[in-house]
């Protein structure tokens, strides 16, 4: 007989929340990765394309942590139209000594959302300018709302701008952040969020390019984290090229499901081996070097940052004595 932890969304929102914590905790992950020692196999990605649907399965074995995640993750975007949720999913965390089951943390998606929005910080925290004043983001849903409140824990901005391409759906996201972070925030064009704001995030699902390469300027960072699958496109390829670094949570995945992909297909940056945002934090190789550079972070998703949150997940609601234990 042994114990295997279930926790429930409701169990997991109680003890993880976004916060410096989390943000510390997948920076971590990002560090170990610039190691060489994480083993990550590629991600297992499945179309559905009937039901407008994706399924993504992601794990990663870091030495020295007591388990290793291995989470499944559905996006189905036609659900909201039947009053269900575009994302949900689940993670199982395994023993690292005997490959046992200890916990089942079915969280609907919440965790990734957490480590997301984190990585987000993260990629804020080394690659955005020093000083921001105005922070845009491309995108209206979940982690639109999330990504700008990561950002704001490591360059807290005073403004934000809000593109959508429903200008209902932007209204409501800006007021959103607004009340959550008591800052002003408003709905844009796009080309105004990105050309008046010194960090900009894009989190949509586009399949053809939101952002131009026309509208960038000296001192922008970009964090790009809608591009996941193959096919989907937010960012024009030329921006690549034209940015001082270019830097990618995983070459290995961006190369096919990331911006990089779309860049190579159109000819840009076929002869370069861009830096992983890992390398950056550890110091192997450099970031932002001036005020003036323009930055863009690719972000694809890393099984790494799932078991870290994973393993953080266990520990916390072990503190807090939440969640259900099973005899299995």
């Amino acid at each position: 007989m042994r114990d295997i932890y279930v926790l429930t969304e409701k169990d997991l929102r109680g003890c993880v929340s976004l916060g410096h914590d989390t943000v510390a905790v997948v920076e971590d992950a990002f560090r170990m990765l610039a190691t060489g020692k994480v083993v990550m196999p590629p991600i297992l990605s499945m179309d559905i394309p009937d039901a407008h649907g994706e399924v993504d399965v992601k794990t990663a074995y870091i030495p020295g942590f007591d388990g290793f995640a291995i989470k499944v993750s559905p996006g189905f975007f036609d659900n909201p139209r039947i009053g269900l949720p575009s994302l949900n999913g689940l993670m199982i965390l395994f023993s690292a000594k005997t490959g046992l089951v200890e916990a089942l943390l079915l969280d609907n998606g919440y965790l990734t959302d957490v480590r997301t929005a984190a990585a987000g910080a993260v990629a804020a925290r080394h690659l955005a300018p020093a000083e921001v004043e105005t922070a845009g983001v491309l995108g209206t849903g979940v982690q639109a709302r999330l990504q700008v409140e990561a950002a704001h824990l490591v360059r807290p901005f005073r403004k934000v701008l809000v593109w959508g391409r429903d200008a209902a759906k932007a209204e409501a996201c800006a007021k959103d952040i607004s009340s959550r972070l008591g800052i002003a925030a408003e709905a844009a064009s796009a080309e105004r969020t990105v050309k008046d704001s010194q960090l900009v995030i894009t989190t949509t699902p586009a399949r053809e390019p939101v952002l131009k390469a026309a509208w960038l300027h000296p001192g922008l960072h970009i964090t790009a984290m809608g591009s996941d699958q193959a096919g989907k496109n937010e960012i024009e390829a030329a921006a690549l090229a034209r940015a001082t670094i270019y830097v990618c949570d995983r070459i290995s995945q961006a190369e096919k499901l990331g911006e990089l992909r779309s860049a190579r297909e159109a000819g840009h940056l076929t002869d370069v081996m861009p830096p992983e945002l890992g390398e950056i934090v550890s110091d192997s190789r450099p970031g932002r070097r001036s005020q003036d550079d323009i930055t863009i972070c690719d972000l694809t998703g890393t099984g790494a940052q799932d078991t870290a949150i994973a393993t953080f997940a266990l520990k916390a609601a072990r503190a807090a004595a939440a969640g259900t234990l099973i005899k299995a």
